[in-house]
């Protein structure tokens, strides 16, 4: 069994455990799934701390708001998500930190769903290498119940229910396996099949004129080269890295391009997954006559999605003095697949309202669980070939969260 704090209470008095769980968050502190953060090694140090030293119980919603977050003492947890925001976005990441190979040996702090107080947990032997994959076990034990060696009556009732509680298990695991495909084909399947290599039409910045480059011997030493380049900004390049490795795995082929330096006609050659919003004037321009579609003010200071069912609507809003002066902010992104009109080929966008967005939109196009949710919605509207679907996240020190579907349509 997994030894917990709670069931190691000796261990607790003698600073033992309580040693172990301090080196084991320094160790995940630093490690990529956190360190390019503030806020939650800061909520998860306090947690634990507190935890510790024996004072979960001022572990509470409000406590964390206004110690972590700043929040005055009489603020409304209810319409104020932060602390619930961030405690998802750690569980997600302490999660992804021990699905490493590297630390599924080390010691685990976990914050369980509906709670912030976090557990301390030794990992459980590893059986992987002593036991074979299920389905191949699986097919060993139907083998042997086939072909029953001579045993008693008892020993034959236990194989037979053995045998029918893995092949349920191989079913729900083959079946599993299925709908994810499933999930996938529901989206990308189109793109796939195609006969035409993709094209990848990325947002691109201003051009640079000069470069700085290290010295290979001292690289400290800097110096300025005239040359000319275009930026790429690093949250549009995630999503396009994401997209550019679906179709590597599918043998697929395609070439990237900067929406600058992409034309009308080359849009007609195939399917174009269009990243980047309001720096990619091929994604205003083709979203523009659908019903979720993008618009800002003259000044640019407010960004948003617009519905063109209730165009005096403004849900789905960034405002940039909030966006740049907190980094902190809900953003919202727009993904959908059509088949335009002027080219007359299937166009795919991944488009942020900032630049969290383009990245969860990314994420939510590669990811199985998402894409098993869209499935399901397109599915209850009748399996249509066009969609969009409008997503929101809440960006915490720059860092996005989980993706949430606010609006889909089909057609």
């Amino acid at each position: 069994m997994r030894d917990t704090v709670e069931d190691s209470s000796n261990r607790l008095a003698d600073g033992t455990l309580r040693a172990a769980v301090r080196s084991q968050l320094d160790r995940m502190l630093t490690s990529q799934y956190f360190s390019h953060s503030k806020r939650f090694p800061m909520f998860l140090r306090f947690v634990v701390d507190h935890t510790l030293s024996g004072t979960a119980d001022n572990i509470k919603e409000r406590t964390l708001g206004i110690e972590i977050f700043g929040r005055d003492p009489d603020y409304d947890t209810a319409s104020d998500p932060i602390v619930r925001v961030t405690a998802a976005e750690i569980r997600k990441r302490t999660a992804q930190y021990y699905q490493d190979p590297e630390h599924k040996e080390e010691l685990r702090i976990t914050l369980p769903s509906g709670s912030y107080v976090p557990q301390f947990q030794w990992p459980a032997p590893d059986t992987a290498q002593s036991n074979p994959p299920i389905d191949a076990k699986a097919s060993q034990v139907i083998e042997e119940a086939v072909t029953p060696k001579k045993s008693g009556r008892q020993r034959l009732v236990a194989g037979g229910i053995t045998c029918i509680l893995i092949a349920l298990i191989v079913g729900a695991f083959l079946e599993w396996q299925q709908m994810q495909r499933g999930a996938f084909e529901t989206f990308w399947g189109p793109v796939l099949n195609s006969r035409e290599p993709v094209l990848l039409c990325i947002a691109d910045q201003l051009e640079y004129s000069v470069i700085a480059l290290r010295d290979a011997g001292a690289p400290e030493r800097q110096i300025e080269l005239k040359d000319n380049l275009t930026a790429v900004v690093i949250d549009d390049l995630n999503a396009t890295v994401k997209v550019a490795g679906i179709l590597q795995s599918h043998a697929k082929q395609y070439s990237l391009k900067g929406e600058g330096a992409t034309n009308l006609d080359e849009l007609r050659h195939g399917p174009t997954v269009f990243v980047g919003a309001f720096d990619n004037a091929w994604t205003l321009r083709l979203t523009n006559p659908l019903r979720y579609h993008f618009a800002n003010d003259p000044d640019m200071k407010r960004l948003w999605i617009v519905d063109s069912t209730a165009p005096g609507q403004s849900r789905w809003l960034i405002d940039r003095g909030v966006q740049m002066a907190t980094n902190n902010y809900r953003d919202y992104a727009l993904v959908a697949r059509f088949t335009d009109t002027n080219t007359g080929n299937l166009a795919v966008i991944l488009a942020g309202v900032g630049r969290g967005g383009t990245r969860v939109a990314g994420e939510f196009l590669t990811d199985p669980s998402d894409l098993a949710e869209l499935q399901r919605l397109a599915k209850a509207a009748g399996d249509k070939k066009n969609m969009e679907v409008v997503l929101s996240t809440q960006i915490i020190d720059g860092e996005p969260g989980s993706p949430k579907i606010e609006a889909t349509y089909f057609w």
